[in-house]
């Protein structure tokens, strides 16, 4: 498998990395099977997180199986010091480990978060402790917003960042990416399918791949789906005229209803977070149907209720997305799956 240094830590892994999100949503046996089998197959990054339900568990039983040596990462949307340590120590007893090579700062949406993770007290001062005390090797964050990402490279607080990369997202390769490799950040793109919207996993895995020295971490809930991923790894990445083609039908077939988490329509006056509530058809494909009676996503899900179609966002949204039809087109979809 192609190898790569991640940034400046020192580790070097395979491009071809394993996200934890769909094992949390089949039976265990599943879900340690396909761990093992791509271990076993060459995988030596795996990526999960604190929210990812029984995820790092399951990793957890999978690599006590194992001899192999894998680089495994998680995360936490903990902002204080406090917080991300407690989360850590249980990703620690989860996923049956003493220390983990990477722990990252989870899903930081907007310089708000930011300035409070960094604050002190906040999440990384937490981070930096837990590194001195040996307990992580380095330290990452996350976020779908490339503006941020743009302060967090700028400012090198972190050691790797994780950023949304997909045909239907390709910003990231025009700033971002160049910008965290020259300075010796390491890059794991999240996303390759755009959350499940993309039906052509082979397609759209020759797209992310095509970008050199970047880590990409496709979730795959059995061993049969890891084994279709990994011939792409092995192939060509390079696109015929007829990938291409297919490329822009499907870019100009989502480009009015594929939400790019840009976060550029908020604040909403309702307070309706309308990220996820333009995503929750993909978070279904990718965490199950459960997803949708949990905390945060019938939050969500309760706020949008309240939208007045009052077209703010409209004014704001960059890709000019229909965004009021758009909410009230998932929450009908909503209240269709709840009642199957």
């Amino acid at each position: 498998m192609n190898r790569i240094a991640i940034g400046k830590t020192g580790l070097k892994v395979n491009r071809l990395g394993f996200g934890g999100i769909p094992i949390a949503r089949v039976d265990e046996s599943q879900a340690v099977e396909t761990v093992l089998h791509a271990v076993e197959s060459g995988v030596d990054f795996i990526d999960t997180a604190r929210n990812y339900k029984t995820s790092e568990r399951r990793i957890g039983i999978a690599l006590q199986q194992t001899n192999k040596r894998v680089v495994l990462a998680s995360k936490s949307q903990g902002r204080t010091a406090d917080d991300i340590r407690a989360d850590l120590e249980t990703s620690l007893k989860e996923l049956q480990k003493d220390y983990l090579d990477l722990y990252q700062c989870h899903f930081v949406r907007d310089d708000q978060v930011y300035q409070e993770i960094i604050a002190p007290g906040g999440a990384l001062e937490g981070l930096m402790q837990a590194k001195q005390e040996g307990l992580i090797g380095h330290i990452g964050l996350t976020s779908h917003s490339l503006d941020l990402l743009e302060r967090v490279v700028d400012e090198g607080l972190f050691e790797t960042i994780m950023v949304c990369y997909s045909f239907l997202e390709p910003k990231a390769k025009e700033s971002i990416i160049p910008k965290a490799l020259a300075k010796n950040i390491g890059v794991i793109a999240m996303k390759s399918f755009s959350g499940g919207v993309v039906d052509d996993p082979q397609l759209a895995l020759k797209y992310v791949l095509s970008q050199p020295d970047i880590i990409i971490i496709p979730g795959v809930e059995t061993k049969e789906l890891f084994d279709q991923n990994r011939k792409v790894f092995q192939g060509s990445y390079s696109l015929s005229p007829a990938e291409k083609l297919k490329i822009e039908t499907i870019r100009n077939r989502y480009g009015k209803s594929f939400c790019r988490r840009c976060d550029y329509c908020q604040p909403c006056s309702e307070e309706v977070p309308i990220q996820l509530i333009l995503g929750v058809r993909s978070a279904l494909k990718r965490f199950g149907k459960s997803f949708l009676q949990e905390g945060w996503p019938r939050e969500a899900i309760d706020k949008a209720r309240i939208c007045s179609e009052c077209g703010e966002c409209l004014e704001r949204c960059p890709y000019q997305l229909p965004i009021p039809d758009l909410i009230k087109e998932n929450l009908e979809w909503v209240d269709e799956q709840l009642k199957a």
